[in-house]
């Protein structure tokens, strides 16, 4: 499914857990801090940056995490696999050409920006960026889709 997407931000549910997706608008470097390195990735103006809330919560926070790299390209955060405070992330943060959800991995322990952590019901959804908007497969059934101002 090809929906048009450009300042405007949007915003995937199902049940009580959503993702929400906007453009990178323009490129830049977002850095990935890990424990061991700091790694660069370049992002282009049609990539996505996307926010899963795979328990739910404020959808206003959501948008700030969004826009905080989106806009201010603040750096990722990406803990050690057997971190404690891995279970205490409620919301996490993927930017690339291409996300993709699944519910198999620990919140914020990834380096590796083309998947994101979700609920079950959203597991197995891609969201790319293409020219205008964003591509979306494996909408799960019983997900709507809406879009919302970035403001």
């Amino acid at each position: 499914m090809n929906i048009p997407l450009f300042r405007d931000l949007l915003l995937i549910e199902s049940g009580s857990s959503f993702i929400l997706v906007g453009k990178v608008n323009e490129g830049f470097i977002l850095q990935l801090e890990t424990f061991r390195a700091e790694i660069d990735q370049p992002l282009a103006p049609d990539d996505v940056v996307v926010v899963s809330a795979p328990e739910g919560g404020p959808v206003r926070l959501a948008i700030m995490l969004l826009e905080i790299v989106r806009t201010y390209h603040m750096p990722l955060v990406v803990l050690p696999r057997d971190h404690p405070g891995s279970p205490h992330i409620r919301m996490v943060v993927s930017a690339g050409p291409e996300v993709v959800g699944t519910c198999t991995i620990r919140r914020g322990t990834h380096p590796e920006q083309h998947l994101i952590c979700t609920s079950e019901k959203l597991a197995g959804i891609r969201i790319r960026g293409v020219s205008g908007g964003v591509t979306v497969r494996g909408f799960p059934e019983e997900t709507s889709f809406s879009h919302l101002d970035a403001d």
